[in-house]
């Protein structure tokens, strides 16, 4: 279908029109108010700030869809089996103590499955009752207490299915889309690394010595289409979940040392606490980690995740991509030693926004929304006293969340810090690091990024440090948070203009119009996944902004009352002709707002326009488009239509 002269066709497919009806449409008023919103004045540049207040996640705040399912109902997926033995390396030498990230995992070789090749022969694909195809592979590693799996990607479709689960449970189903791994691709590429690290999905770690990976296609991509390997696994071989009375020298609850204070007999500190979260990554060479971080608040309040640690526990958006961190890690009461059942994972790993060496500063964007009750924390970014009293929240060795107290003693220079290093370096009574001693507690391996806090507000991140429970007299060092917010940080916690904070955009697959539906509306995202079985949610398509900003149009919607198909444009022109022309199409208004020309950090929206349908396919990823272009001769590339975000 053609409209106008533009010659932009753009039909999705809903599949029924009650759809619309009982979720509502994507905006409305009248065309007078949208053109006056659509291009507000610029706002007039603000003085930077030097210190924000706290904020709590609130309990009503926006969430990402469950990931996890119980799929118990649907038939068993028969996988194919690759066994490992026992790991061979000294595990005490690997997670051996020093400055840095604790190694809480070693990389295996998986010969099984190390081509495309082999991993093909070890895929059985089945039907589904959807027209697609399924299929999946155990992995088994002898002693595990965890497996992380890198899958290398070559060619995935966006609208697969990948699903992660151990076989003793299959109906406890870790559940991602095809598109948000090639986006978690894409930012890894744009970044500037094209090795087979960059392009290596690490999946979420299910615990224990087994895990599953179930790949679904679409209906109408054949199996010869995936081009995935794995030819590597993350072995974890520290219990992070449930204290053991076997391997004493590994990273488990309690298994720091005996001087750490439990942060939850704490109270004054609960604001502080529950803005730690423990960090667990997998670096390029595929071994696994732990360090600590912490959320941060910004000048508007505007609950993005900024998230602060230290630039060696890592510097790459690569690694980044592979982040899970973990919040409320800590016990349920005073000193009771064993994990709270508020505990919460976020497996979506971050966007990197500035790493340095010059304060050992590593600074993110989560992609997930922290869960309710975390808090985002308030920080100082002016230059503290000597002698100031301090407070350090850490998780040392990836233990339950400890609390440290003492002063600020001296500053100091501190030499650079890498994910190798196995000795620090800090001298001298000036530089961009403070000098901490201990009255109360320690830090330990693990505790690395971890927060320093004076008055309540964050101040500094742990770089390294020689304090021991049996070794008093040391002195830990923290970067200093007033350099790198100096250097860089303000510019995302102090930004000189307001601006409304972009929105997600969520995609849907129908599976049975074989269409896709886009919507900003959670509560409609919500109503779908409960109603309509046959769209399976494919995660956040992309980002664009909620309502009118500057320098931005908008992106206008169409409900197609004769077939149950939504239309999208971004050209007034052409909203104008359909409305004139089409009596069927219902005008329902700007859906969202986003760029008609690159900038502002934006990236383009590739469309396809498929000939046997006469619907529209969007899509953000690189990889996705050209996935489509290699494998879909039916799907007509029409090249980018207008510019959003990936985050």
């Amino acid at each position: 279908m053609t409209f106008g002269t533009t010659g932009i066709r753009s039909m999705v497919l809903l599949g029924a029109a009650a759809l619309l009806a009982a979720c509502g449409g994507g905006g409305g008023g009248s065309d007078a108010a949208q053109a006056a919103s659509a291009a507000p004045a610029a706002a007039e540049a603000r003085a930077v700030v030097y210190q924000v207040a706290s904020l709590q996640q609130p309990a009503d705040a926006v969430q990402d869809t469950v990931r996890v399912k119980d799929l118990a109902a649907r038939a068993a997926v028969v996988p194919g089996r690759v066994a490992l033995g026992p790991l061979v390396q000294q595990k005490d030498a690997a997670a051996a103590s020093g400055p840095g990230a604790r190694q809480i995992g070693s990389v295996r070789p998986v010969g099984d499955t190390d081509t495309v090749a082999g991993t093909a022969q070890r895929l059985r694909w089945t039907a589904t009752p959807a027209g697609g195809l399924v299929a999946a592979i155990s992995f088994a590693a002898e002693d595990a207490h965890g497996l992380r799996l890198g899958v290398l990607v070559k060619a995935l479709p966006g609208g697969a299915m990948l699903r992660v689960y151990s076989q003793s449970s299959p109906s406890a189903v870790l559940e991602i889309s095809g598109q948000e791994v090639l986006q978690s691709i894409d930012r890894n590429v744009a970044s500037g690394d094209t090795s087979d690290a960059a392009h290596t999905w690490w999946t979420p770690d299910t615990g224990g010595n087994e895990a599953t990976l179930e790949i679904e296609l679409p209906p109408g991509t054949p199996a010869s289409a995936l081009q995935v390997s794995v030819p590597r696994l993350s072995h974890i071989y520290a219990d992070l979940s449930l204290p053991t009375a076997e391997e004493a020298e590994q990273v488990k609850i309690n298994e720091s040392g005996s001087c750490n204070l439990d942060s939850t007999c704490y109270d004054d500190y609960a604001s502080q606490r529950n803005a730690v979260a423990r960090m667990v990554f997998v670096r390029d060479d595929g071994n696994a980690y732990v360090c600590t971080g912490t959320l941060l608040n910004d000048r508007d309040g505007s609950r993005t995740p900024y998230f602060i640690s230290a630039n060696h526990c890592f510097s790459t958006q690569t690694v980044a991509s592979t982040l899970r961190t973990d919040w409320f890690y800590r016990s349920p009461s005073c000193n009771s030693r064993t994990l709270s059942a508020s505990t919460v994972a976020r497996n979506g790993g971050a966007t990197l926004l500035y790493a340095s060496t010059n304060s050992d500063t590593l600074f993110l964007r989560l992609n997930e929304t922290p869960p309710a009750g975390a808090v985002f924390a308030a920080w100082n970014a002016g230059s503290q006293a000597l002698g100031t009293a301090a407070a350090g929240i850490h998780h040392p060795r990836g233990d339950l969340q400890k609390i440290a107290f003492g002063n600020i003693a001296a500053l100091s220079a501190c030499s650079a810090l890498t994910g190798s290093s196995t000795t620090f370096s800090c001298s001298g009574t000036s530089g961009n690091y403070y000098r901490v001693n201990w009255t109360q507690g320690v830090t330990e391996g693990g505790s690395s990024g971890s927060g320093l806090f004076v008055n309540g507000a964050l101040v500094g991140t742990l770089y390294g440090g020689s304090v021991t429970c049996t070794a008093r007299n040391g002195s830990d060092y923290y970067g200093r948070f007033d350099v790198a917010y100096n250097a860089a940080l303000q510019q995302w916690l102090s930004p000189a203009t307001s601006a409304s904070g972009r929105a997600a955009i969520y995609r849907f697959f129908n599976g049975s119009t074989g269409a896709h539906f886009y919507t900003s509306n959670a509560a409609e995202r919500d109503f779908v996944q409960q109603t309509y079985p046959a769209f399976s949610y494919e995660g956040v398509a992309f980002y664009a902004y909620a309502n009118a900003t500057a320098g931005q149009s908008a992106v206008y919607r169409f409900f197609n009352t004769g077939n149950g198909a939504h239309f999208y444009t971004i050209d007034a022109g052409e909203r104008d002709f359909v409305r004139a022309t089409y009596p069927a199409f219902q005008y329902e208004g700007p859906a969202w707002y986003a760029q008609t020309a690159t900038g502002n950090g934006a990236t383009a929206m590739y469309r396809f326009f498929n000939r046997s349908t006469g619907t529209h396919f969007y899509t953000i990823s690189q990889g996705e488009r050209d996935f489509v272009i290699a494998t879909y001769p039916v799907f007509q590339y029409e090249g980018a239509v207008y510019y959003a975000w990936t985050n």
